[in-house]
């Protein structure tokens, strides 16, 4: 058996916060207006995780309000539910992931995210795919406003 899911974050841009994309530090001057390090590749990964095995999403599971998540590095997150995922008869097949920014330009981090990406999901390197598109200046992306992600994940039980 089979299962698709979707994955969605979007974070607004701050000054002098860190980015962090995919688990990779990303210099830039601003980052994510986020409870936890607000990696929005690994949050995004971590929704079409959850989606998938019907388990709600990544804010039921690591609720904003909760103080114990203030600061969360995203790629624990991601491996606990990783762990959900294989302990319901559950594996990876790929993932295919893009990240919307328009600064600072992604195309030297991309191999990087995806190969760290795949280390967490357990699955080689060369089934996770990161693309990166800028907003072309429009909207919250092209005005620099903002970062987004969207991932889109497939499962194959075990069973099969």
């Amino acid at each position: 058996m089979l299962r698709v899911g979707l994955g969605h974050d979007t974070h607004r841009l701050i000054a002098d916060v860190p980015l962090m994309i995919g688990g990779i530090h990303i210099e830039h001057e601003r980052g994510p207006d986020a409870h936890s390090d607000g990696d929005v590749l690994l949050h995004a990964v971590t929704d079409a995780l959850l989606g998938a095995i019907g388990m709600g999403d990544i804010g039921e599971w690591f609720p904003d309000t909760d103080p114990q998540h203030a600061g969360a590095d995203s790629a624990v997150l991601l491996t606990q539910v990783v762990q959900e995922v294989h302990r319901r008869g559950w594996n990876v097949i790929n993932a295919d992931c893009i990240v919307f920014a328009q600064k600072p330009k992604l195309s030297p981090y991309k191999r990087a995210m995806a190969e760290r990406v795949a280390g967490l999901l357990e699955i080689p390197a060369d089934r996770v795919n990161v693309k990166a598109k800028t907003g072309e200046k429009v909207g919250p992306i092209g005005r620099e406003e903002a970062i987004a992600a969207e991932v889109v994940v497939l499962l194959q039980s075990e069973a099969e």
